[in-house]
């Protein structure tokens, strides 16, 4: 078989941690498995990185801070190759220029566009475990570039989809895919199985166990993902293309903070404004979330939309450099707000869900800004201060804790 193992930083942030990871490792290789190890940078490396470019130039560019924080791979995966060596197996370690990892040329938001996997397939002939930068890749320019924060899990995937793996097995600091976050939510319970399409809407909405775009990536190719803790032997979850539905309308509950709310007050209420306003925006590689638009009075409404915090200073730059011909009156943002999602495949055929998940809001007395929907998600816009009692509120009115 062919496993391909992804660890994050906090899982080889020390000498111990390193070695625990090595020990995993060589385990599986013992079986008689080929083995691929995908590495995060070290504990808090990328931010204390990103810290040293600030002090030098606040204003840097994209380029030159792919080129640094790709370092802190490369670390990682040195380090790892010398403790399973230690160890008396033989391994190497290969950052994405050595492999081929082909992508676009956005600085510090690339997307994979192929793998080439000559390299591993020679490496694993030789019975080496393989350890490969997570988080990067090489554009058309021989330029690295990085995928953006937890863009190791969509290398793990990638590698996993090229090679046609048995396993891709994502460990982190938590032991698989809860119903909530179990520092907020003290009840939530471990699923055993989710499928594709809940994960990518609890990852998108702000649930940290998986990178998004990994979990696209997987269902595109079919790749079975398994989550578990690096720290213990649990069983963790399985992603795959139909979960389980464990007679629950409702599979978990997300928050995300790094959300701004942006408002363009006045604009002419006429076809074609709205598409304006959101074309303009998108070539400048901004993604929008939750769109609201008023009913049109004197000619005129009013659309608000969520962005996140990262993208907010380009989206009001954008829109006040094209305010003329965008009809706006007046831009408005707000930024201590959150998005509060519940999802679940068993919504679909369910009346009544939104009407539970607002009762569990107005109990808390949780005041809802705007509002969102999917086949499979509700999301709502509330106050920042309000997200963790809005958070147990919800997760509790759906009878979701262990």
């Amino acid at each position: 078989m062919l496993i391909v193992k992804k660890f994050g930083g906090s899982s080889v942030a020390d000498r111990e941690r390193i070695f625990n990871v090595a020990e995993r490792c060589v385990e599986e290789y013992k079986k008689g498995n080929d083995v691929i190890v995908v590495l995060s940078a070290m504990g808090d490396t990328t931010d204390e990185l990103i810290a040293k470019a600030k002090e030098i130039n606040p204003n840097a560019s994209r380029r030159e801070m792919d080129m640094l924080l790709t370092t802190g791979e490369q670390v990682s995966v040195s380090l790892m190759a010398m403790a399973i060596s230690s160890m008396g197996i033989p391994a190497v370690s290969l950052n994405a220029f050595q492999v081929g990892m082909h992508c676009t040329s956005a600085y510090g938001n690339a997307r994979f566009k192929r793998v080439d996997a000559d390299r591993i397939r020679h490496e694993l002939e030789y019975r080496k475990i393989v350890i490969i930068t997570g988080f990067q890749g090489v554009n058309k320019y021989e330029d690295y570039v990085t995928l953006g924060r937890g863009g190791s899990d969509t290398t793990a995937v990638a590698i996993a989809a090229a090679l046609h793996a048995d396993a891709c097995e994502i460990y982190t600091d938590v032991d698989g895919v809860y119903t909530a976050d179990p520092r907020i939510v003290k009840n939530a319970r471990k699923l055993e199985s989710i499928s594709y399409d809940e994960m990518l809407e609890l990852a998108s909405l702000g649930a940290k166990v998986l990178h998004n775009r990994s979990v696209e990536m997987a269902k595109k190719y079919g790749v079975q993902l398994i989550v578990r803790s690096s720290l213990n032997r649990s069983e963790g979850t399985v992603v795959k293309e139909v979960a389980k539905m464990e007679k629950m309308l409702i599979s978990g509950v997300a928050s995300d903070k790094n959300t701004s709310r942006v408002s363009v007050i006045g604009v002419q209420d006429k076809p074609g404004v709205a598409f304006k306003i959101f074309n303009t925006l998108a070539k400048k590689g901004i993604n929008v979330d939750i769109i609201l638009q008023s009913v049109g009075r004197g000619g005129t409404k009013d659309i608000s939309f969520t962005v996140s915090q990262e993208d907010l200073n380009d989206t009001l730059k954008t829109l006040e450099e094209n305010k003329e011909s965008l009809t706006i009156q007046e831009i408005k943002h707000k930024d201590n707000v959150a998005k509060i999602s519940i999802v679940g495949a068993g919504m679909m055929s369910n009346p009544g869900v939104a009407a539970k998940m607002f009762e569990s809001l107005f109990n808390a007395q949780v005041n809802i800004s705007m509002i969102s929907t999917s086949e499979v998600r509700i999301t709502v816009l509330i106050d920042e201060n309000d997200v963790e009692r809005a958070m147990v509120a919800v997760h509790d009115g759906f009878g979701l804790g262990a």
